[in-house]
């Protein structure tokens, strides 16, 4: 597949400043890296050693991100079942 540059060019120079809605599930997404060294004894579970871990939006809150780096201006409407920790979600909204 061969991508046309100025197509691809107007396309995205016609998104910015649009006014964009996204509504759907608002989710965290959470990565942990680690190693694992052995087998818990009490079930066949492996245990993490862990030494990083990292927190991005999720779900629509990830497409309305990736909306703003556009340059949309983007609303979101979602619901979430969980509670975040505090400063988690600001952190986010300023982007």
């Amino acid at each position: 597949m061969k991508m046309d540059v100025k197509l691809l060019n107007a396309a995205l120079s016609a998104m910015q400043s649009r006014r964009v809605l996204v509504v759907g599930d608002v989710m965290l997404d959470r990565f942990v890296d680690g190693s694992v060294k052995r087998i818990s004894p009490e079930a066949p579970v492996p245990i993490l050693s862990q030494t990083n871990s990292k927190q991005m939006p999720g779900g629509a809150a990830n497409v309305a991100c990736n909306l703003a780096y556009l340059g949309c201006r983007v609303r979101l409407i979602g619901i979430s079942m969980f509670s975040y920790p505090k400063g988690c979600v600001d952190r986010f909204q300023s982007r």
